[in-house]
């Protein structure tokens, strides 16, 4: 426990001593002792051996009303474990054990400690509820969890080093034999480990992308977390023949091929549940980069409130959604969450009365109920072929993962014309550069005019940590680069977050949609009809309330949400 000055400590001293748990004169030389040395109240009772430790731990238990636990025979939940930093649990003895909405069971030897709970729970950002156990206990348990991660960690990287020596025979063993000792050293326990390793810590940080180059003096490993890259290993450059055979075992790639690209599969059981990644490797001048793309459903937010848009927007689309037939359009760089926006909008219509057909490349994440065609251009089946067969199979609704042709494109808006609700994705900077590239494609006027009724553009901003969420001052220089007047930013409150383990100390956790939403209402169809051009579109879009991406940016920014240069960053190049 903590210093014997503290009042509440030599209440509960004097408590024992009337309880009869330890001696009058035990008191008294622990509150000398205390005085004298600094020491730890709890610590000298037991270590004098005036009061067993599992007694004292109950008795503080009972005059706190809290539980008393075993924390040797509890199971210690890495992910909740690291919601604290390793300072703060060592500091204070503590052990996070379980999260309940935004409250955090944490186990201590002193609960009385107002200090510490508060520290605990401006680290964490989550409400304290104490347990009580015995300190000795609790620091085996820290010492034990601690030692684990480094025995884990040291072990992955000693196989690396090991492996150097044994994988050298790769770079010198003639070509033709060479499959067959990639094989067998992807089948090595080490790499086997190795692998399995990189793969389940990138699940556990819910990372979207593992990227596995090979460099002149280094295999190089990054994640890309919430859409930016961070650098987690740097590895022997001779790993790589083994770890990427390995993944391409796993993949059911062939690994005797290295000069071209190639593409698999992976399916994989993570704690209870089953994770998809989808693989993809291309030589470069010093062999196989290899990128996995993970697709957790659990990750997956199928709710088109949740997604980021203003109650404005969110009406227009899913008014336009419930439309009977017409064309929506999602439109943005690649991974800017377009899919996550489509698949939302099907599961908001996927009913048992309503037939709902895809055609992706490639399909991401398998939705109950809803008829997805995997794209196979090699044998034949491009969206336009898929397309046509759609229309024979008595679609309501038909999603196409992208428009990327004119044959494509008359077809999606011919069916938007005759009855079906056509959902698809083309990639343009924004909503109304959309009409521009449909008209360059091929589709005349009259056509964009009749089929499309509403046009999305969309980014995706990193949402602030709210653990470590901080109020801060913004340098006058970065503000600019917003282009915003000094009245649209008065009364703004700015906020960063300042990095902890619940966010992998990047200050960021999840992502929200900055949208441009355009219903093509009849002053916007009459303008396209007379082709006019993108300035006097942009102004009738901005009098019908149509809001940019960077408008809606600035209202994340005004509720706290996100960061100047997270909004800066996606909408620079807009």
């Amino acid at each position: 426990m903590k210093n014997i000055k503290d009042h509440v400590l030599i209440k509960l001293a004097q408590e024992l001593a009337a309880q009869g748990y330890i001696r009058p004169e035990h008191v008294k030389n622990a509150l000398t002792w205390g005085k004298t040395s600094g020491g730890d109240f709890y610590d000298y009772l037991v270590e004098k051996e005036y009061i067993k430790e599992e007694i004292l731990a109950k008795f503080i238990a009972k005059e706190k009303n809290l539980p008393y636990v075993l924390v040797e025979e509890m199971e210690i939940e890495p992910t909740v474990f690291k919601v604290l930093p390793e300072k703060v649990i060592k500091k204070y003895l503590a052990i996070p054990i379980a999260k309940n909405g935004r409250e955090l069971s944490v186990v201590m030897a002193n609960p009385f400690d107002f200090n510490a709970i508060s520290d605990i729970e401006f680290a964490s950002g989550f409400i304290v509820i104490p347990l009580v156990a015995r300190k000795s206990h609790i620091k085996k348990a820290i010492e034990n969890f601690f030692k684990q991660s480094t025995d884990n960690l040291s072990e992955i990287m000693q196989v690396a080093k090991e492996e150097e020596q044994s994988l050298e025979v790769l770079q010198t063993t003639k070509d033709e034999d060479r499959s067959e000792v990639l094989a067998s050293a992807a089948e090595e326990a080490p790499i086997v480990k190795l692998v399995n390793f990189i793969i389940s810590d990138a699940i556990h940080k819910k990372v979207s992308d593992i990227h596995i180059e090979p460099y002149e003096h280094e295999l190089r490993v990054r994640f890309r977390i919430d859409g930016v890259l961070h650098q987690v290993l740097s590895l022997a450059r001779n790993l790589h023949p083994g770890i990427s055979s390995r993944i391409k075992i796993m993949s059911e790639m062939d690994i005797s091929e290295r000069r071209k690209p190639q593409d698999g599969r992976i399916k994989i059981k993570v704690e209870k549940r089953t994770v998809d990644m989808r693989v993809s490797s291309i030589p470069t001048i010093f062999g196989e980069k290899i990128v996995l793309r993970i697709l957790d459903e659990s990750n997956l937010v199928l709710d088109l409130a949740k997604l980021g848009f203003e109650s404005q927007e969110l009406e227009e689309f899913r008014k336009s959604v419930e439309s009977p037939y017409g064309m929506i359009l999602v439109t943005g760089p690649t991974g800017s969450g377009k899919t996550t926006t489509l698949y939302s909008a099907l599961d908001w219509v996927n009913k048992e009365g309503v037939n709902i057909m895809t055609a992706e490349d490639p399909v991401e994440y398998y939705l109950k109920g809803i008829n997805q065609i995997q794209i196979k251009e090699k044998v034949g089946l491009t969206f336009a072929g898929a397309l046509r067969s759609f229309l024979r199979q008595d679609p309501d609704v038909i999603l196409l993962g992208e428009i990327r042709d004119y044959e494509t494109a008359e077809i999606a808006v011919k069916a938007a014309q005759t009855g079906h609700l056509v959902l698809s994705t083309l990639h343009t900077n924004d909503a109304l550069s959309t009409i521009d590239r449909l008209i360059n494609i091929g589709v005349p006027p009259f056509m964009v005019v009749s089929a499309v009724i509403l046009i999305i553009a969309q980014r995706l901003v990193r949402k602030i940590c709210p653990a470590c969420k901080e109020e801060v001052s913004v340098p006058p220089e970065k503000l600019a680069s917003l282009g915003l007047t000094a009245e649209e930013l008065k009364g703004i409150q700015f906020f960063q977050g300042k990095g902890c383990n619940e966010c992998n100390h990047a200050g960021y956790k999840g992502r929200i949609g900055l949208y441009e939403v355009l219903p093509l209402k009849e002053e916007i169809k009459n303008l396209i009809a007379k082709s006019a051009q993108l300035p006097e579109l942009k102004k009738a879009a901005t009098a019908m309330g149509m809001r940019t991406i960077s408008e809606t940016g600035l209202v994340k920014l005004r509720e706290g949400i996100t960061t100047v240069e997270e909004v800066v960053r996606v909408t620079s190049k807009i």
